[in-house]
This record gives C-alpha cells, structure tokens and sequence, in this order.
C-alpha cells in the first residue's frame, strides 16, 4: 500500500500491532473516563446528597470538569516523555494510571459511609484520571498518524476517533446492561462499581497490547538521526504557538459536541426532557453505532477528496443542527430520540473521521506529541469537561431549545471559523 517513491510504512504485522494497540487501549481509556459521566445521576445521590436533584447534577458535574484541570499538567508531563522517549512509553504509562484510578472509584466509601470525606476523595481521583487520559488521545492519535502509509493517514488517524466513540459505546453499553442487571435498591446498593471495578480489566488487556508495539517509524528516524529534542515542550513552544492555538480553537466545537451530545444528552432527555431513562439510553447507544462505524468512513473519504470539505460539512452541520434537534427532542416523542441523536452523530462523524489526521499534519515530528496535546488538551479543559456542568447551569435559566442550544451551537460556529483559516494538509508529506 505504499506510494511510489514514500518513505511511508506500509501494512507490515508491526504496523498492525501498533494501530491495534493505538486504537484499543485508547478505547478502554475512553471507557474508564466515561463511566462516571453515565453514572452521574447515581454518584451524585452518593457523593453529593443535598436534596435537590438539579444540585446534586450540578456537583457530580463539576467533580466531572474538575478531572479536566489536571489535563494541562498531564499533557505536558506526557507530552515530554512522548517526543523525548518515545511514544510507546507515554502510551503504556496513561493507561496503567488510568486503570488504576478508575478502580479506585468503584471502591470508594460513599458519603453516607465517610461524610465529606467521601466527594473529596472523588475529586482527588477524578484529577488522576484527567492526569492520564491527557496522554492518551495525543499519544494515540500520533501513534496511529506516524504509522499510516502517506495516503492512507486520514483512515489510519480516524481509528483514534472510532476507538474514542467506541469508548463512549462501551461504557454506554455497560451501564445499560448494569442497569438491567440490578434492580433499582440492588444498583444504587452496590452495582454501580461494576462498571468502574471493570477498569482494572481495562489496564491489563491495554498493558498487554502497548508492551509489544515497536515506536512509530518516525519516531524512530528521528532517534536514529539524533534529532530528537531534549527539551520538547520549549521547542513546541518557541515554534508552535500559532499551530497550537488553531488545535485549540479546532477542538471547541468538537469536544463540546462530543460531551453534550454523547455524554450529557442521556442524562438531560430523563431528567430535564421527561423521556423514560431506558428510551434515552437506548437512543444514545443507536447513535453511538452509527458514530462508531460513520467515522471510518470519512476518514478514508478525506484521504480521496481531503481534510477540509469534510471538517467544513462536520461542524457546519453542527451549527445547523443543536437548535432544531433539541426542539425535537422537546416534543417528547420517542421518534425524535433516535433521527435527532443520528443526525447529529453522522455532522460529528464527518469531522471526526478526518479530525485527529487534520490535527497531527499541524506540527513536526519532534514535538508533535507535545504540541498537539497541549492544542487539544486546554481545549478539551475549557470547553469539553465544562460543557455538562454549564448546561445543566443554562437549563436553570429556561428549559427551552434556544437556550439549551447556544452552548453546542455557539462552540460549532468557533471550530468552523478556524477550519475556514486552515490550510489543506492531505497531500503534503509528513513533517
């Protein structure tokens, strides 16, 4: 599958290897970070009893955004070891941490158990967590752009976002099983920890797979050249800084799409939008499929007719659409869970499939780790692990789809000013 005269890798078993082991553990990290969000409204009966539904959600929330913080430090911290020592090793570590952390939650003292002691050490775990998964969406996405053949990065890099969006299905996906597993009284007693005991499992198999991986053949080159930088992060921030402030600014829309729509929606459409919790769970998961499997596709597509045409339809169909599909998901009619959630999975799809190739082509191999967590990361920071918590907040204001709507609708319109800017990177080589 290599082009003529490409120094590009082609579809040898290490590159197999490496693309598995990108696209996997980045899943079951994805798993690990989004169980918490599916099991808001249990935790914050658990962790945060006030008596007030809408205040216990919006403490379960902002513990969420508060694992968000620490993404800054994790993705410097990883962004070092990353460009500096390799790939593989930055990947292995995250998830190791990752594992660990998420089981830590599951046996967790509730506060009925500990008092106060309780949401504090919550807290303190969900800053482990955010720690870690700062290394691994850019460790991924990096691994699996620098293995790609040079025509092929946009299907390569779109397994970062189908194992992400496979993430979000996975711990859907348990949670629905816990759910139907246990009774109410038995879940709220203690089947809740399944699904975070579950993330010990997770480390493991991830371990397992990262252990046996080669570094990427860039990665290498620069190695074997003497080129690598012993001081990364003062490189990418001496050469980088307009091409990390465009991954900021790329990422809005996008994280905060990802976060409203698949993370928050579920919880929003029992709680806010008077849909039965099992409907809103089970539309969520369709959308999910759809995701998951959409998004391949368009990365292979951006390969053919490039990065942009895609980003531009991708965020552009989210700005059209936060608006009307909420007023639909306020009809109330079980219709309007499942058009409205694929509607929407399919714009996501489209910006998702070429995303993580558009997002590495930005910055040179030495400092390409680096460079694009910290883009990404702040991002996601801001915008992503906020975007539940000020929903929740905007709802408080008016339950209404023009209101609901400006927080997803607002971030698509930001994304699509800088991809409009953005030059096309499909055809050039890897730097």
């Amino acid at each position: 599958m290599s082009v003529p005269g490409s120094t590009a890798p082609t579809l040898s078993g290490s590159t197999r290897r490496r693309v598995l082991a990108g696209s996997v553990g980045n899943l079951l990290e994805n798993y690990d970070n989004l169980i918490y969000a599916y099991t808001a409204s249990t935790l914050s009966v658990l962790f945060f009893p006030t008596g007030d539904a809408v205040s216990g959600l919006l403490a379960t929330f902002a513990t969420f955004a508060v694992g968000f913080l620490a993404r800054p430090i994790g993705t410097l911290w990883f962004g070092h070891i990353g460009d500096r020592h390799g790939r593989k090793r930055a990947l292995v570590i995250s998830v190791v941490m990752m594992g660990v952390a998420t089981t830590a939650i599951g046996l967790l003292p509730t506060y009925e158990a500990i008092g106060a002691a309780a949401p504090v050490l919550l807290v303190l775990i969900r800053l482990v967590q955010g720690f870690s998964v700062a290394g691994e969406w850019a460790g991924s996405a990096t691994m699996l752009v620098e293995s790609a053949p040079a025509h092929r990065r946009g299907f390569f890099g779109s397994f970062n976002q189908v194992s992400t969006a496979g993430g979000f299905l996975l711990a859907a996906a348990v949670i629905a099983a816990n759910t139907a597993l246990f009774s109410e009284e038995a879940f709220l007693a203690y089947g809740w920890r399944v699904p975070f005991l579950l993330g010990a499992v997770t480390a493991v198999v991830a371990v397992l797979l990262r252990r046996g991986v080669d570094d990427t053949p860039s990665f290498v080159a620069e190695a074997q050249q003497g080129t690598v930088s012993d001081r990364p992060l003062a490189r990418a921030f001496a050469t980088q800084k307009l091409a990390m402030l465009r991954g900021f600014g790329f990422t809005v829309g996008w994280t905060v799409a990802y976060f409203f729509f698949l993370t928050y929606l579920p919880t929003y459409l029992a709680e806010f939008a008077g849909y039965d919790a099992a409907a809103a769970r089970a539309s969520n998961l369709v959308a999910l499929v759809v995701l998951t499997v959409a998004i391949a596709g368009f990365g292979l597509l951006s390969d053919r007719v490039g990065r942009k045409p895609l980003l531009l339809a991708g965020t552009g169909g989210l700005a059209l659409l936060s608006w009307p599909v909420l007023v639909m998901f306020q009809t109330g009619e079980t219709w309007a869970l499942y058009v409205g959630q694929i509607a929407v999975a399919l714009a996501l799809a489209s910006f998702s499939g070429p995303g993580p190739a558009a997002l590495a082509e930005l910055f040179p191999t030495t400092v390409r780790y680096s460079s694009l967590g910290i883009g990404y990361n702040f991002s996601v920071m801001v915008f992503g692990g906020t975007a539940p918590f000020v929903a929740t907040a905007l709802i408080g204001l008016g339950n209404t789809a023009t209101i609901v709507a400006l927080l997803p609708g607002a971030a698509a319109l930001i994304t699509l000013c800088v991809v409009l800017l953005m030059p096309e990177s499909s055809r050039l080589p890897l730097r």
